[in-house]
C-alpha cells in the first residue's frame, strides 16, 4: 500500500517571517495516513526544519550534483543534508524552461540526492503543443527513463515522480482526474518495463497542475494517483491543511 504524499512547492514565495507565521498555523493538524511535505525557498529551510517537528517533511526546490564548486546560485546536497532536508524537487518545468535543466542534469541531480539520503521528487510532463500532437506518452516516457537511468531497484522504489503537464501549471487549467490517472498508470508501466512490476507498484506518483482543495478529492480517488505536487494552493495554511486532508481520500 503506497502512502499518499502531498507536497507544497512554494516556488519563490515567503520570507522567513511569513514562513514562521504559516508554520505556526499548521502546527497541530493530523497528517495520519498521508505524508505532508513543504518545499520552501532556500532562505526558509533552516527555520522550517526548526519549527515543523516530524509531522511535516521539508524539501528544497532544487539540488546540485556536486558537493561543492564554482556553481553560482546552486545549492549543494551537503548543504541540504546538514539542514536535515528530506526531499528535493528535481526537473520542474520552470527549471527546465527558464534555467536550462535537461534530462541528463536531472539524472545527475537524482543520483546526488540519493547519495546523500535525500528523496527526489522528479517532475515530468508535456507542453500543450506536445499534448495536442498526441505526444504526451512519448514525452513522459523519455523523461522518466532518463531520470531513473542507473538507479538500483531499491532507489527507484523510494523515488517520487510528479506528473505535471506544463500547460496546467499555474494556469487554472487542470487535467481531468481520469486523464491524469491514465498517464500516471503509463508512467508506472514505463518503470515496470525498466525494472519489474513489483518495483513499479511501490513508486509513488503524484499529479500536479492547478490542484486545489476543491479538486484534489477527484484526483485522489483514482487508483494510480498517489498524491499531489501543489503550487499556489499550498501557500495558504488553511488551503494546505485542506489539501493534506484531501490526500487521505485515496
Amino acid at each position: 500500500m503506497r502512502t499518499p504524499i502531498i507536497a507544497g512547492n512554494w516556488k519563490m514565495n515567503k520570507t522567513i517571517e511569513e514562513t514562521k507565521a504559516f508554520l505556526n498555523q499548521v502546527k497541530d493538524f493530523s497528517v495520519e495516513g498521508v505524508e505532508a511535505v513543504l518545499c520552501v525557498p532556500y532562505t526558509d529551510l533552516a527555520i522550517a526544519k526548526e519549527l515543523v517537528g516530524d509531522y511535516i517533511k521539508i524539501g528544497s526546490q532544487n539540488i546540485h550534483w556536486a558537493e561543492s564548486g564554482a556553481f553560482t546560485g546552486e545549492i549543494s546536497p551537503l548543504m541540504l543534508k546538514e539542514l536535515g532536508v528530506q526531499y528535493a524537487i528535481i526537473g520542474h518545468s520552470e527549471r527546465r524552461e527558464m534555467f536550462g535543466e535537461t534530462d541528463e542534469t536531472v539524472n545527475k541531480r537524482v543520483h546526488a540526492a540519493f547519495k546523500h539520503g535525500i528523496t527526489p521528487i522528479v517532475c515530468v510532463g508535456e507542453k500543450i503543443e506536445e499534448r495536442e500532437a498526441g505526444k504526451t506518452k512519448e514525452v513522459v516516457k523519455e523523461q522518466t527513463e532518463k531520470a531513473i537511468q542507473g538507479l538500483t531497484s531499491e532507489q527507484v522504489k523510494q523515488i517520487v515522480i510528479a506528473y505535471e503537464p506544463i500547460w496546467a501549471i499555474g494556469t487554472g487549467k487542470s487535467s481531468t482526474a481520469e486523464d491524469a490517472n491514465e498517464v500516471i498508470g503509463f508512467i508506472r508501466q514505463v518503470i515496470a518495463d525498466q525494472y519489474d512490476q513489483q518495483v513499479a507498484n511501490e513508486v509513488r506518483i503524484q499529479y500536479g497542475g492547478s490542484v486545489k482543495p476543491e479538486n484534489i478529492g477527484a484526483f485522489m480517488r483514482q487508483p494510480e494517483i498517489d498524491g499531489a505536487l501543489v503550487g499556489g494552493a499550498s501557500l495558504d495554511p488553511t488551503s494546505f491543511k485542506a489539501l493534506v486532508e484531501g490526500g487521505k481520500q485515496s
